[in-house]
């Protein structure tokens, strides 16, 4: 039972929703390659150190009985009445061990130093003119993602989950509108701050379908936990598809109670953040919800996407993430069912 804690601490690294471990991109295998060489010469200085550590001891009980070595007269300081006599021999042994250790540490820092430069210039070689371009926004406590176009009208604006084409460099640009976040998707790329009024890049490419979860990696509130992300790779066909679909207008409801619930949207304090498009509802303060059903997930990664928790969501919020910025709402009872049904048809 006492090694429990330290196979769980070991194993940390290798499930859960952040694999850090687990490399899906060419940014990332680089990066593991580095982790790998910082690892080895971490395991190796750190056996050396216990190993000289546990001589050192051992030398010491044995050395308890030994008798002192006798020595030249000459070794014994003048005025050392009860002094060390000192050992001309073991002072040579012991300078060339420490200009060893010099030496080696010398060497090994110069192969950090070459291996992180090395892995600067493989991961510059990556860039690629053909790159998409995304725009990444940060909010207490959301994500903001526009995917970017030469066409203006084609420019796509959506929130906490982001969809990628499979072998496909994509460059993001961080900003950040209050404080300082930090991008992170362990399996396909490395950290970087969003940094309010300055904007950083960073490179992404995914070698395999697959859905991957990212996180803000720099404390940035009440609620930084929770502020999470998804991001699916898929096939550039398939990621096609969804760019177009997502770049259509809200659909027009049809079933009597869809119909009452974009009213009670629209004619509420809904539109005062939202935007959906094909309504009025254009403001920005809040996430884009015109096809907030096809998302997983509610709240930045919080909660699943489900009526359940889509109505808890709607009628105290502050329940379910405290501090965000969404304030509680009051609703009758059939308003609430037929705002469900709208944003459920949102897809």
């Amino acid at each position: 039972m006492k090694r429990l804690p330290i196979v769980l601490w070991l194993c940390t690294g290798c499930g859960g929703g952040l694999r850090m471990l687990d490399a899906r991109g060419p940014h990332v295998e680089r990066l593991r390659s580095l982790w790998d060489l910082l690892f080895l010469i971490s395991a190796v200085v750190l056996t050396a150190v216990v190993l000289a550590m546990l001589g050192a001891l051992l030398r010491r009980r044995g050395g308890s009985k030994a008798q002192v070595p006798e020595v030249e007269a000459h070794s014994v300081p003048p005025d050392g009445a009860g002094a060390r006599p000192v050992d001309p021999a073991r002072e040579r042994r012991m300078g060339r061990v420490v200009g060893l250790c010099a030496g080696l540490t010398v060497a090994v820092l110069f192969v950090i130093t070459v291996a992180n430069a090395s892995t600067g210039a493989a991961l510059a070689r990556l860039r690629s003119p053909e790159a998409l371009e995304i725009q990444v926004v940060g909010h207490q406590w959301w994500w903001e993602f526009r995917v970017q176009d030469p066409d203006p009208s084609r420019i796509l604006v959506t929130a906490n989950e982001l969809h990628v084409p499979v072998g496909r460099p994509v460059i993001l640009k961080l900003n950040s509108r209050d404080v300082i976040h930090s991008f992170w998707v362990p399996e396909l790329t490395n950290k970087r701050d969003l940094i309010p009024g300055q904007q950083n890049t960073l490179e992404l490419q995914a070698d395999r379908p697959g859905t991957f979860f990212g996180q803000c990696y720099e404390f940035c509130g009440i609620q930084h936990a929770k502020m999470g992300f998804v991001v699916v790779a898929e096939s550039p066909e398939q990621f096609e598809a969804w760019r177009n679909h997502q770049l259509q207008p809200a659909p027009q409801p049809t079933a009597p109670m869809a119909q009452r619930g974009q009213q009670v949207f629209l004619q509420g304090p809904c539109a005062l953040c939202h935007a959906i498009s094909g309504t009025g509802a254009a403001a920005s303060t809040g996430p884009n919800l015109t096809h907030v059903a096809s998302r997983s997930t509610l709240a930045a990664g919080a909660l699943p996407f489900d009526r359940g928790h889509l109505a808890g969501w709607i009628l105290n919020s502050q329940s379910l993430k405290p501090g965000n910025n969404m304030p509680a709402l009051t609703l009758p009872p059939d308003d609430l069912q037929a705002l469900l049904v709208y944003l459920e048809s949102l897809k």
